[in-house]
């Protein structure tokens, strides 16, 4: 097994876009002639578009790009824009008349960090769309969907830090498994080769860090409204022959590496969703891809942890 970069996977052009003075932005992954895609929600709260496209019974066996985003259920108009561009070029399910690129897009919560009126929109999406077609800028920590990320936000703003988006990913042989995700998650992240705790809820002087679970137990009556925003987004790009309902499953697995890395995670206050497509036609198995996917998640999210620079006054792993 060797380390390979997210744009070494063939057939999948990654670009971005960002407004790092409102601290939104979205990062788009294009398969020109389509890839059969799945995927799996396990948050409370997921702002998403077209999801019901990758359910195993529905007629689509591919889709043409998949869409992160910043602005929660405001920033999903950037998947038109997406769409947009890709129809300038050709692109798309052809219905006989004109081409309809199917666009699949999740976003996260970032509304609090930067300029509450700032979102991805429909021209954001197709400057990434462009970006990701005219030879992609893919660069992993506060770009695209990761541009207004946090963690750690059990007790507000004022003690969370700053992350971003972030991608691992591997070869063996002729198979290569990727992960890209943004990582804006309500509770901890740590470290699944150690167990250390390398990013979350901060201690009032924000020197050291304070366990969300621990937090957590502190009040056990049920709260009315804890209000979902959080989200931690990702993908799995493999270049391995699969079908929408194995890759349903692939994406499932791939959560395992959202549970080793987050803690909390899957509550209610987040949309916690993972995808998973297939770019190629390289024969492979199911569990190991599953089994890779899972690995190279939590990889990915020690990438965002570790990528990000601290913004808009809130600090990252780097300055901590």
């Amino acid at each position: 097994m060797k380390e390979i970069k997210i744009t070494d996977i063939e057939n999948i052009y990654i670009g971005q876009a960002e407004d790092a003075e409102k601290a939104t932005g979205c990062t788009v992954l294009i398969c020109p002639d389509g890839m059969a895609a799945g995927l799996d929600v396990r948050g409370g709260g997921p702002a998403s578009r077209e999801s019901e496209l990758l359910k195993p019974m529905a007629n689509a066996e591919y889709i043409h790009a998949v869409v992160f985003g910043g602005g929660s259920a405001f920033g999903l108009d950037a998947a038109g824009g997406v769409m947009e561009y890709m129809r300038s070029k050709d692109m798309g399910y052809d219905v006989g008349f004109t081409k309809v690129p199917l666009v699949c897009q999740s976003d996260i919560f970032d509304l609090g960090v930067g300029d509450v009126n700032a979102y991805p929109d429909h021209n954001m999406g197709l400057e990434a769309a462009k970006a990701a077609l005219e030879g992609g800028n893919y660069k992993d920590g506060n770009y695209g969907a990761g541009c207004g990320a946090t963690v750690g936000k059990w007790n507000g703003a004022a003690t969370c830090m700053k992350t971003g988006i972030g991608s691992y990913a591997v070869q063996i042989g002729e198979l290569k498994v990727g992960a890209l995700v943004a990582v804006n998650a309500l509770g901890d992240i740590f470290d699944h080769n150690t167990g250390a705790k390398v990013a979350g809820l901060l201690s009032p002087d924000k020197k050291g860090f304070v366990s969300t679970e621990e937090e957590m137990y502190k009040k056990t009556e049920a709260v009315d409204n804890k209000f979902t925003g959080n989200t931690t987004i990702g993908i799995i790009v493999t270049n391995g022959a699969f079908q929408k309902s194995k890759l349903c499953k692939i994406a499932g697995m791939a959560h395992n590496g959202y549970a080793r890395s987050i803690r909390p995670v899957h509550t209610t206050a987040d949309g916690d969703s993972i995808y998973a497509v297939s770019v190629g036609k390289v024969n492979a198995d199911m569990d190991v891809v599953g089994t890779l996917a899972a690995r190279v998640m939590s990889e990915a999210i020690l990438r965002a942890v570790y990528s990000a620079d601290s913004a808009y006054g809130i600090v990252s792993a780097k300055d901590l």
